[in-house]
């Protein structure tokens, strides 16, 4: 089966996953996906080592077909989709993109223009997959999943190509952080994998933020406003003032490249109540460290003036790969060596968000992360590149031959 008529039967799965069931999977569908589609595909192609566990982690493995001990590599993918936007009845339909605005919705005037997303123009002649735009489309990671299983099928139609145990791990919850919270490393035994879950072709990650979650309580005294004067303590002024000391410019909108941030992504209020949830995220880590005793500094300044008001949490999320994939940089070079083999230009950029292959690596499995080709992720406008997605497949397949040629 061609990946993009994989990928097309594999986008039909609802998987959109979701942070306040406290469940893993944290949504049915994601299960649905992996049981009654992956699950039964794999057996078809007769893998080994199968396994579907209660949280909805997929394993498996194609055994090796060389005489000499190999290294055992890994390939990771993740169920489910962003739930930033409905996955539900995904209606994809692959366009020749010729050039300028596709209409992806004539009724609602969605409008796929260049013009807000010049990247587009990259692919012009090529096949594009998208949605009718009420939708995601779910290449994040959908594309991962088909161009992996894919790559499998392409060894088992050609014993030539020699190639050591591969490994391959489908896991839920990745868009909401908990990807790799119970993804048993020992059990999935490779030696080093890769997570395919990155964006534009010829993406290859190995550096990542640093990354924590704030919340931030203000309590105040509601007082009727009539006899308010010197007794009244409005929580939400206080939340606002709080606000206004952080760097006006260290904001998601403002920052690229290295640059760190403070993101404000909840405001929840009343006289009485404030609480104000941040995302704080840089990929040094003295920095990182130095972000979070700010905000730990705003809140005594702000308890200076208004005594007791503010107390604060922060809990540390996930931490930058590349001090675990530095020693082992290798499996970076092997990878960029895949792409080249492939007739991909490697892309090495560092990732301005988390992947699960960050907490895989400070598990003990290094994971750098490579492209599966979406571009627009989480949003109506998301698309993906054929040629991409038959790329990545390729680059899998040449990463199993150079580690049977050269390990």
């Amino acid at each position: 089966m061609k990946v993009v008529d994989r990928f097309l039967q594999y986008v039909k799965y609802d998987t959109q996953s979701d942070e306040l069931t406290n469940l893993t999977p944290s949504t049915p569908g994601q299960m649905t996906f992996a049981k009654e589609r992956l699950l039964r595909e794999l057996k078809s192609m007769n893998l080994s080592d199968i396994s579907l566990d209660e949280n909805g982690y997929l394993f498996a493995t194609l055994p090796s077909n060389c005489d000499k001990p190999l290294p055992t590599i890994g390939f990771i993918a993740h169920l489910d989709t962003s739930p930033d936007m409905s996955g539900h009845r995904v209606k994809a339909r692959v366009v020749n993109y010729q050039g300028g605005k596709i209409v992806l919705n004539e009724e609602q005037n969605i409008v796929l223009d260049p013009a807000q997303f010049p990247e587009i123009q990259d692919y012009v002649g090529q096949d594009i997959v998208v949605t009718d735009g009420t939708t995601l489309l779910g290449a994040d990671d959908k594309a991962g999943i088909a161009e992996i299983i894919t790559a499998l099928e392409y060894l088992q139609e050609h014993p030539e190509i020699k190639h050591g145990n591969i490994r391959i791990g489908f896991n839920p919850d990745e868009e909401i952080g908990m990807g790799a919270r119970l993804f048993d490393v020992e059990k999935f035994g490779a030696d080093w994998a890769y997570t395919m879950d990155g964006g534009a072709v010829g993406e290859l990650e190995y550096e990542n933020f640093n990354a924590a979650v704030c919340k931030i309580e203000f309590k105040g005294l509601n007082v009727h406003p009539g006899s308010a004067k010197h007794k009244m303590i409005n929580s939400i002024k206080v939340a606002n003032q709080f606000a206004l000391m952080l760097p006006r410019w260290e904001t998601p909108e403002h920052t690229e490249g290295y640059e760190g941030f403070y993101h404000l992504i909840s405001w929840e209020g009343t006289v009485e109540r404030t609480v104000l949830t941040y995302i704080v995220r840089d990929h040094d880590r003295a920095r990182f460290e130095s972000r979070k005793r700010e905000l730990e500094h705003l809140c005594r300044k702000t308890n200076y003036e208004f005594p007791g008001c503010a107390t604060i949490e922060i809990k540390d999320q996930y931490y930058n790969m590349r001090e675990k994939i530095e020693p082992v940089m290798h499996i970076v070079e092997v990878a960029e060596r895949a792409m080249k083999n492939a007739g991909v230009t490697p892309v090495v950029q560092p990732i301005r968000g988390g992947t699960d292959g960050a907490q895989l690596s400070f598990k003990g499995l290094p994971c750098p992360n490579i492209f599966a080709g979406g571009m627009n992720m989480h949003g109506r406008y998301e698309y993906v590149p054929v040629p991409s997605m038959e790329k990545a497949m390729q680059t899998i397949v040449e990463i199993c031959k150079i580690v049977a040629e050269e390990y």
